[in-house]
Order: C-alpha cells, then sequence, then structure tokens
C-alpha cells in the first residue's frame, strides 16, 4: 500500500485536476456537437424574413415543423439511450466506452453536414442521422459522472462542482461560436468542425484519461459527489458509491454502497420508485425545467435572425454568436444557484427562487429585446442566469433528498430505477419543447414564449411542497441564517 506522503497527495491532486479538465472538455465537446443544428435552422428554413435561403425538404411553409420533427428524433432517441448507456457503462471499460462513444459522435455529426455538399434532400437522412447521433451520445453523462465519481468525494462538493458543471453552457457557446464562425462558407462546415473538435478530445481521453485512482496506485479519494449532469444515470460498477437520483438536470448525488453490497441488493419496483418521497415533484419539475432549457437551446438563434433587433434583422451568423449570451448567463446562474443552495442548505427553496425570477425575465426579454442589441444582451443574460440556475440544481437537489433515504441507501439498483425515472421524464420535457415550437413559432412568437412561462411555472409549482417542508425546518435551526453546516 502507498504511503500517506506530502508527495503522493500532491501527485494525487494533479491526477485530480487532469480528470476534471478531460471530463469537463469532454462533456463540452458533446454539447459543442449538439449545437448546429440550433445556428443552421435560420439556412435551412425559408420561413422569415430571407424567403430566398432555405434547403429542401427544410423550406417550404412546413419547415419549421420538420426542424421541430429533428429536435424530436435526436432527442427521444437521445433519452432512449440512456436506459442502456448507463448499464453499458457499468459492465465496459469506462475510457473506452467514452472515448468511443465521442468518436462515433464526431462521425455521427460531421455525417449531417456532409448532405450539404452531397446534396441531400431526402427527411428520412436528416432524421436517421439525427436518431444515430442521439443514441452515441447518450455515452456521454454516464461515463463522466462515474469517473469523476471516482476521484472525489463528499469533500470535494460545492463550488469547485459547481465550476465544473458548467461543461454544459461552455459546450454550447464554443459549439454556437465554431458554427456559427462558418457559416459563410457552407453551412455543412458547421456539423464537419465540431465534429472534428469532439473526435480530437475523444482520442485525448482515450490517451490520458485515468478511469480510477487505483490505476494510478492511489486508494480511493471518497465515496460520493455532488454534480449536476444534463442526463444523469449510473454508472461504474467500480464506483465506490454510485449516483443517486435527481436531475437536471440538466445535469446528481452518487451515493450507494460497496460493490459486494450493490450485489446483493434487491431491485426496487417501478411503481414503488415513483411513490419515493420527492421522486414525482422533481421529476415532473425537471419536465418542465428542460422543455424550456431546451427550446432556448435549439431554437435562440433562429429567434434571434427572425427577430428584429432595432429595426433591423441580423445575419445568421451574428445571430448564432449573439445567442451564446443566453449560455454565459447559463454559466453564471449555475455556479450561483449551487453557491447558494449550499449556503443555505434548501434546494427546493432556491430552485423555486430561480424559476420566478425567470418567469418576469421571459417576458422583459420577448417584449423588450427588440430594442436595442445591447438590451437584448443584457436581457438574454439574464434569462439564461435563472433558467439556467435551476436546470443543473434540480439533479444536485434530488439526488441529495433520495440519497438520504434508509428505504434505498446502498441499494444501487434502487438508484438506477429512480434514475432512470428522473432523467427519463426530464427528457421528455426536453423532446416536446423544441417540437412544440416548431409548430407554435409558425404562428408568431408571443405563443412560444407563453408556453414557456407556463412551463417555468408549473416548473415552480411541483417543488412548492417540498419548498414548505424546508422552511419549516430551517425556521428552527439557527443554521438558515448562518448558513453553516
Amino acid at each position: 500500500m502507498q504511503s500517506k506522503t506530502l508527495t503522493p497527495q500532491k501527485t494525487l491532486l494533479s491526477y485530480q485536476i487532469s480528470v476534471l479538465a478531460l471530463t469537463f472538455s469532454a462533456y463540452a465537446a458533446f454539447h459543442a456537437s449538439r449545437k448546429p443544428p440550433s445556428i443552421v435552422k435560420s439556412l435551412l428554413s425559408s420561413n422569415g424574413h430571407d424567403p430566398s435561403s432555405g434547403w429542401a425538404p427544410f423550406d417550404g411553409p412546413r419547415g419549421a415543423h420538420r426542424l421541430g420533427e429533428l429536435d424530436l428524433a435526436f432527442l427521444s432517441s437521445y433519452s432512449l439511450g440512456m436506459y442502456f448507456s448507463g448499464h453499458l457503462a457499468d459492465s465496459l471499460d469506462l475510457r473506452l466506452f467514452l472515448s468511443s462513444g465521442m468518436i462515433a459522435t464526431a462521425i455521427s455529426t460531421a455525417a449531417f453536414g456532409l448532405a450539404y455538399w452531397l446534396r441531400i434532400h431526402r427527411l428520412s437522412f436528416f432524421l436517421a442521422v439525427q436518431i444515430v447521433s442521439g443514441l452515441f451520445q447518450s455515452s456521454g453523462w454516464p461515463s463522466v459522472v462515474a469517473v469523476v465519481g471516482n476521484w472525489f468525494g463528499k469533500s470535494k462538493r460545492g463550488l469547485i462542482m459547481g465550476v465544473w458543471n458548467s461543461h454544459t453552457s461552455v459546450g454550447n457557446i464554443v459549439g454556437s461560436v465554431v458554427a456559427s464562425s462558418v457559416l459563410e462558407f457552407g453551412w455543412g462546415w458547421s456539423f464537419v468542425l465540431p465534429g472534428i473538435f469532439i473526435g480530437l478530445v475523444g482520442v485525448l481521453v482515450y490517451a490520458l484519461l485515468i478511469v480510477r485512482p487505483q490505476d494510478a496506485g492511489f486508494e480511493s479519494p471518497g465515496k460520493e459527489i455532488q454534480m449536476s449532469p444534463d442526463s444523469a444515470v449510473t454508472a461504474g460498477t467500480e464506483i465506490s458509491e454510485r449516483i443517486g437520483v435527481g436531475e437536471e438536470e440538466e445535469e446528481g448525488l452518487i451515493e450507494s454502497g460497496s460493490e459486494s453490497d450493490s450485489a446483493s441488493a434487491t431491485a426496487i419496483g417501478f411503481i414503488d420508485a415513483w411513490r419515493l418521497p420527492g421522486v414525482a415533484p422533481y421529476a415532473f419539475c425537471l419536465f418542465f425545467s428542460k422543455l424550456v432549457a431546451y427550446t432556448f437551446l435549439y431554437w435562440l438563434p433562429f429567434y434571434i435572425s427572425h427577430t428584429a433587433i432595432a429595426g433591423v434583422h441580423l445575419s445568421h451568423k451574428t445571430a448564432g454568436i449573439l445567442s451564446t449570451i443566453f449560455d454565459v448567463g447559463g454559466v453564471f446562474g449555475g455556479i450561483s444557484a449551487g453557491y447558494i443552495s449550499d449556503k443555505i442548505e434548501a434546494h427546493a427553496v432556491t430552485s423555486i427562487v430561480f424559476l420566478s425570477l425567470s418567469i418576469p425575465a421571459l417576458i422583459l426579454y420577448r417584449v423588450c429585446g427588440s430594442i436595442s442589441t445591447y438590451t437584448n444582451i443584457g436581457l438574454m443574460f439574464v434569462s439564461g442566469f435563472f433558467v439556467n440556475g435551476p436546470y443543473s440544481l434540480i439533479t444536485t437537489a434530488v439526488a441529495a433528498d433520495l440519497g438520504t433515504q434508509s428505504f434505498i441507501k446502498g441499494n444501487s439498483r434502487a438508484l438506477a430505477t429512480v434514475t432512470a425515472i428522473i432523467d427519463g421524464t426530464g427528457s421528455v420535457g426536453a423532446a416536446l419543447g423544441p417540437l412544440l415550437t416548431g409548430y407554435i413559432s409558425t404562428r408568431g412568437w408571443n405563443g412560444v414564449f407563453a408556453m414557456l412561462i407556463i412551463a417555468t411555472f408549473l416548473a415552480a409549482l411541483f417543488l412548492i411542497h417540498l419548498a414548505k417542508a424546508e422552511v419549516k425546518s430551517k425556521m428552527n435551526d439557527r443554521k438558515w441564517f448562518w448558513g453553516g453546516n
């Protein structure tokens, strides 16, 4: 056994930093490869102020509908793939599983762009590519969450994990900038370059990633980790304690017993898992939260290019780059929500506050965002801050709540079932939002924003009961005022 000296401790820290950097880059690359469809929407569809644009089969009056169907195809297969990827990651080498998924994603992403040069206009081709891409992309989250869970424990929660959780927004920003910067050379490049990017990161992950501390000669430094998955699923039979449920989300807490304990654990029934305290409220909250977040993810550049700002329609390239402000706000929102929640130890209350404030932010962005570019940027930042804050916090909160329940503690198979329920429910909302937007936007964007506001209100509504319980508990606890531990 390795002696506990100062030098190995420093070496362990360097390994942990490397793991954080590699897994951050990996998941950011996944999200970067998801952005091109939203960037090229305004070019593929002829609806709007530029009727000369368009690419069959998206250039007719049903163009926006078909673009929404593309989003549905990707997100549905992504959601379905999550149920299988977690179990595959349990039995396969995580380094190989993750890097293979990234390289396969690179190929499928680039394949979409090849349609530009091959002059492909069949809807079936684009749908097939999106379905395959969604399945490959589902390998990302269960792999990175398992690897990070191997290297970090309870002592590493808080702000550092909040920063790590920003990989989603950072990936969106990188994808938007890269895809937008090459639009003038042909929209195919908007897919090929992000595809090359994730492929290169995948090779880097395969060459450098060390999955477990034991592989580097260390003992496991921790047992559980707080994080915010875009799609949390259990992964890694070698994790000392596996991911607990909660979502998303977009983006949980790994908690489980030893491998021998998990082997003897009895799987919880699907209906029984729904009855666990907190599962249903957070599942439905995530459903509506992801509906809003993913609508912005897939349609914001299209909305900006089709809405006059100060009386001027922005170019497709400018609209794509400008949309990154929403994700910049999301980075600060996710970190702030995690920090505030840690301080007051009230996850549901924090989520409700962010969700409630996102409603006036959305209204102001729709009503006043067209006044000037600066107004649009400011309100877009604020909207991203409040929309994406609870998007990552919800997973953390639910995982923490469910992980402390004696009924499932140490039962990784129970946690797997609950996680599938939470993430599956959230992913349905993520698929539904962009699809509905494709249909509603043809009648005007006021209807789309009305849908987003109603969804946000319903998301907050599902957490009221849990928030009341938190307030009641903290009112009798002096730590409520001091944010102590």
